[in-house]
């Protein structure tokens, strides 16, 4: 039973501790070590000698780091010699920890020795941090090379040159003399290790990472944080970080779960904009509480399980789906109560080691550091401000925005504006954070205002090459206001792009609100801008209009709605939720004309089969119009210069496109679903500029003109394109290309030469080709090992007749994640140590001749083999694959089944295979053909202090199904020690999903856990005897499901352990527990050593 610790939390719900925290929102200066600028791949690489530890010490040490989420590396691919090549310096260049586990033949091993040159290397360069464990070692002997240890060093170094054992002798006693763990002072092994593991994530916790680097004083904090959370102890705990709005908490909380999230089996962070996007949907349809926090649970479980589409029908879905799932759940600036009380009303609805945390307040040394820190470049003020310093910080309210942006404004002034500033900010204490940002906007030039208010209204987000172009001849000079709004913190520009913190951008919105209505630039009110368009009341004063057409249900447009605002330069009318809902835009009139300084102009749902006549686009940067009725854009060749985007994607009625040839600078062109498009325009001028083509489903698309020369293409996608036979030459940088369900005829001529290579293609897919000419004329290896790089991370073929094996260049995809060959019939084997470490899904339905099963990534989630007949046997060891959430074995007629279900490790995923009647293997079976059956399963007296009952269970289902179910258990006892009847309790387990859409009969097999939770200390005194077994189909919105019988078998000795071994039942069953069939008690389900320690994830295995 899980437990809590709680203190009382003003929103109503429980917490463990509040922290007090501050983050500045600055750039720092370069302070922190180079190690937190790096990229790392594994947390922890272990150097070791083989032969000592590997199936001992390792090898539990390892399955520690795996239940933890603690990603080490393995050397078992990697052939040893004297020297240790690239690929294993680059292992431990990219590892964050190196674990020295030194035993007594450690220096007998040159490979061994060489390791460690190379981590304390990486310590001295890269900052990487060394924990050295001596394992039935005395330290002093590896310090000093004395003793055994000694005299094997020096056996060892006979061979090398003096030079060489220098090196080696210098390694060991510079690891040897960092604090580490003695395994001869610690009784038990099995705690060292735990605590080894332990002291892993508290250093992962501590290490700078990049999302960090740049902000003061966010490393002590998360080392509070780390001792705060205890992320080893077993209870649910809920952890309260305290604050005002702008004082950091956002950051940090998004650096932390960063951090955190891997090491849980599922995590979410919930702000505002997941709440605003779940409620928005649900106000305009469901009116009620109880729909709203159902929509709400609906949302959170799909987005913290990873998977889409989950359906619920009542609100107690959250603790059935997560009570034995480890969680991290992040709840940043949420205060409706309503939302709270849906998601996270109850810590009991969390499984053991789950964390939720809630938010924080700063400590003043922190806040006057940062306030130096953006103002003088240091953390302490210089000689005669210390004092303003101070009084600055107190007005301030310790808030890091605040403090950050106010601090930039400071920075270069004398003291006297100093003092000036004091009067200011004392008269705005009840808007701190408003006051101050204020004073930081009119302390900017008039130039860098107006750019600070474009930013605020309309691009905050954007492409930073696209606001320049879009503010091109405003007479701003942008390049120089955007550093200075950047040097000052109200902007920051990140990977290209423009990003304004959303107080500074709600303040700039409202300075322009404040202004007279005749005086504002930018439109943003709703209602205002109906109003304005309806009735053509709009001014030259007007340069951008941004509305969200979602917001309202009737639009109307007057002819001259634009005629008055002759300096309209943005026009944005956009659906964001994309609802899919007609909105009323009526056209008063003959709507023709749009003002010529236009430059952006994204109306979706635009009404008119042509643009208007009298529209002018020459200036235009952007031009998106999705889901428009248009059916041309207008005829003849219009100058665009300017024009870098064009999307008209869902205007299902477009004909043709316009003559592009002067549209000089087009970057991307989007016409995804326009289904009556039958051509491209015969010429797209500079080919050096265009890098994305999207045509998905333009399934009446013929041809894509020869004269297209795609030079700087990255993007081509071409998916559903069903009429298209040819493509034109793309260029060798493309990173992603989909060429399904066409019916091309011939890649080109160029991707066939030996020494072509696509080195940046990240995502390729050739499926459904429906010309068989394709593969006729193109080898598919030759195709494969031409055009395939190490930099492919997505790859899916299907149907091609051709293939019968892959080439052994497989084997150098290492960022491959999704592999998908499917239905190809020919395929016959698949290349041997084929094992792809990033591999998380593999699918090979339908390759019938298949007889081989390749090497698995450990990281494997999904592995999909249905339809393969030829298949015998599989070689899956559960106990290693332990993110394995997916196995679909149907149809597969010659495989040995049972091999697998009856594997003594515990099952952490479904497993689906053909078959119609439950194995004897299950030895408690009954019918079931209504939405709840029983089965009646009789044992020795157990405790209902035992709260946890595991069983493996198997279910027939037949035909096309879709459905939810769950296992409840009725634990009892015929008779209490009064001789009277007993009381029942009920435990049960989670809910599963199913959702094979297949025909026929299969079976499901899964192991399950049964939980029974106990109030009270009495009733954990009760035996109970018996356990009925109920197989429970809710009602679940219309699921299709049949269940033909279904049987189960007890997981019954020690062995088979789910957490704290002392909290488990030993159950077992007496002789008349075997309910229609009599088996043997023979074998458990659970299984020694290998058994993990993990909570049921649901799988599909069909």
């Amino acid at each position: 039973m899980k437990s809590t610790r709680s203190l009382q939390f003003k929103m109503n719900i429980s917490i463990i501790k509040s922290l007090s925290l501050s983050l500045s929102l600055s750039m720092a200066l370069p302070l922190a070590s180079s190690s937190s600028s790096r990229t790392w791949v594994y947390d922890v690489f272990p150097s070791f000698s083989g032969a000592d530890v590997r199936v001992t010490f390792l090898s539990h040490f390892r399955k520690e780091l795996n239940r933890k989420l603690i990603i080490a590396f393995k050397d078992s691919e990697i052939e040893k010699s004297h020297s240790i090549g690239p690929e294993l310096k680059q292992a431990i260049k990219d590892s964050r920890i190196a674990v020295v586990i030194f035993s007594k033949n450690y220096a007998s091993s040159n490979w061994c020795l060489n390791e460690l040159l190379e981590i304390v290397k990486c310590r001295e360069e890269c900052g990487q941090m060394v924990i050295p464990v001596f394992y039935r070692l005395d330290p002093s002997h590896v310090r000093n090379q004395t003793g055994e240890f000694g005299k094997i060093f020096e056996k060892t170094c006979h061979d090398e040159t003096e030079e060489v054992k220098i090196r080696w002798s210098e390694a060991l006693t510079n690891v040897a003399n960092i604090l580490g763990y003695h395994s001869v002072i610690w009784g038990n092994e099995a705690d060292m290790v735990e605590k080894i593991a332990n002291d892993v994530i508290e250093k992962l916790l501590l290490t700078p990472a990049k999302d960090s680097e740049d902000f003061v004083g966010i490393e002590d904090h998360i080392a509070k944080l780390s001792m705060l959370l205890q992320l080893e102890a077993e209870e649910v705990m809920m952890v309260g970080l305290w604050g005002s709005s702008g004082i950091g908490k956002t950051t940090i909380a998004r650096v932390l779960f960063n951090r955190l999230s891997r090491h849980f089996q599922g995590s979410i962070f919930i702000d505002m904009a997941f709440v605003s996007k779940s409620m928005e949907i649900f106000n305009r349809a469901n009116p009620d509480d109880y729909n709203m926090k159902l929509h709400l649970q609906r949302n959170f479980l799909s987005e913290i399980l990873g998977k889409g589409d989950i359906k619920i029908n009542h609100l107690s879905a959250v603790e059935e789906r997560l009570k034995n799932k480890k969680v991290l759940i992040f709840i940043d600036d949420v205060s409706d109560q309503v939302v709270l009380d849906a998601l996270i009303g109850q810590i009991q609805w969390f499984g053991s080691g789950s964390r939720i945390i809630v938010v924080c307040l700063p400590s003043e040394h922190i806040a006057i550091e940062m306030l130096c820190q953006s103002a003088f470049r240091k953390k302490s003020p210089p000689e005669g401000f210390d004092e303003l310093v101070v009084e600055i910080t107190r007005l301030v309210g310790s808030l890091p925005l605040g403090l950050t942006v106010l601090g930039s404004s400071l920075r270069g002034r004398d003291m006297e504006y100093w003092i000036d500033l004091l009067p200011r900010l004392q008269n705005g204490i009840d808007g701190k954070i408003e006051k101050t940002l204020r004073i930081s906007y009119d302390g900017l030039s008039s130039e860098d205002k107006a750019i600070f208010r474009h930013v605020a209204c309309l691009f905050n987000g954007a492409k930073v090459t696209n606001l320049k172009l879009l503010l091109a001849d405003s007479g701003l000079n942008v390049n120089i206001g955007l550093k200075n709004l950047a040097d000052r913190s109200l902007i920051h520009l990140r990977k290209g792009h423009v990003e304004m913190h959303r107080l500074l951008q709600e303040m700039g919105k409202k300075v322009v609100r404040l202004e007279k209505p005749e005086n504002q630039e930018f439109l943003m009110d709703s209602q205002d801008i109906c109003d304005v368009l309806s009735e053509g009341i709009g001014t030259q004063k007007v340069i951008g209009i941004t509305l969200d057409i979602d917001e309202i249900d009737e639009f109307y447009v007057h002819k001259s709605a634009f005629t008055r605002m002759r300096n309209l330069r943005f026009l944005k009318l956009y659906s964001r939720l994309r609802l899919y809902r007609e909105v009323k835009l009526q056209l008063h009139g003959n709507f023709n004309y749009l003002p010529p300084k236009l430059k952006l102009l994204h109306w979706d749902e635009f009404p008119m089969r042509y643009m208007p006549s009298k529209f002018r686009p020459e200036n235009l940067v952007e031009l998106i119009m999705e889901d428009s009725k248009l059916e041309k854009l207008w005829e003849g060749i219009l100058t665009l210069p300017c024009l870098k985007e064009m999307d008209l994607s869902g205007s299902q009625n477009l004909i043709e496109m316009p003559d592009l040839s002067k549209a000089t600078n087009l970057e991307t062109l989007k016409l995804r679903n326009c289904y009556s498009l039958v051509k491209l325009p015969s010429s797209i001028p500079h080919p050096n500029k265009l890098t994305t083509i999207n045509l998905k489903n333009c399934r009446n698309l013929e041809t894509i003109p020869i004269g297209i020369s795609l030079k700087s293409l990255e993007v081509l996608n071409l998916y559903g394109c069903s009429m298209l036979r040819t493509i034109p030459l793309f260029s060798v940088n493309i990173s992603h290309l989909s060429i399904d369900e066409t019916s091309i005829e011939e890649i080109p001529s160029v991707l066939q030469l030996e020494n072509f290579r696509l080195e940046n293609l990240s995502y390729l897919s050739m499926k459904n080709i429906k010309s068989e000419k394709l593969w006729e004329r193109v080898q598919p290896l030759t195709l494969l090992t031409t055009m395939l790089s190490p930099s492919l991370n997505q790859l899916y073929l299907s149907e091609i007749p051709s293939l019968v094996g892959l080439p052994s260049s497989f084997q150098n995809l290492h960022q491959l994640m999704h592999l998908e060959i499917k239905n190809c019939i020919n395929l016959e084997t698949l290349p041997t140590g084929i094992n792809l470490q990033s591999l998380y899904v593999l699918d090979l339905s339908g390759c019938s001749r298949l007889r081989d099963f390749p090497d698995i990534s450990t990281n494997i989630k999904v592995i999909w083999m249905k339809g393969c007949n030829k298949l015998e046997y599989v070689n899956l060891n559960f106990s290693k694959l332990t993110r394995l959430e997916e196995v679909d074995f149907s149809d597969c007629l010659n495989l040995d089944k049972e091999a697998l279900f009856q594997q003594r490790t515990y099952l952490g995923c479904q497993l689906w295979f053909s078959g119609e009647e439950v194995p004897s293997y299950f030895n408690h079976r009954t019918t079931g053909t209504s939405s709840s059956s029983y089965l009646t399963v009789h044992l020795l007296p157990s405790s209902l202090s035992q709260s946890i009952l595991r069983f493996r269970a198997c279910l027939v289902l037949y035909d096309n199904y879709v459905a939810n179910f769950r296992f409840k258990g009725r634990f009892w006892n015929s008779f209490d020690s009064f001789g009277q009847q007993a009381q029942d309790f009920w435990g049960e387990t989670e809910y599963y999903s199913i959702k094979p859409f297949v025909m026929g009969s299969h079976l499901l097999i899964l192991d399950c856990d049964i939980h029974l939770s106990i109030g009270s200390d009495i009733l954990a005194e009760m035996n109970y005897t018996h356990v009925d077994l109920q197989l429970d189909f809710p009602n679940d919105n219309g699921s299709d499901y049949k269940l033909k019988e279904w049987g189960i078998r007890l997981c019954s000795l020690a062995e088979n352990q789910l957490g704290n071994p002392n909290t488990l039942p030993h159950v077992f069953e007496t002789d008349e527990g075997n309910t229609l069939n009599h088996g043997g008690e023979g074998e458990e389900c659970g299984g020694n050593d290998e058994v993990t320690e993990r909570s049921c994830k649901r799988m599909r295995m069909s």
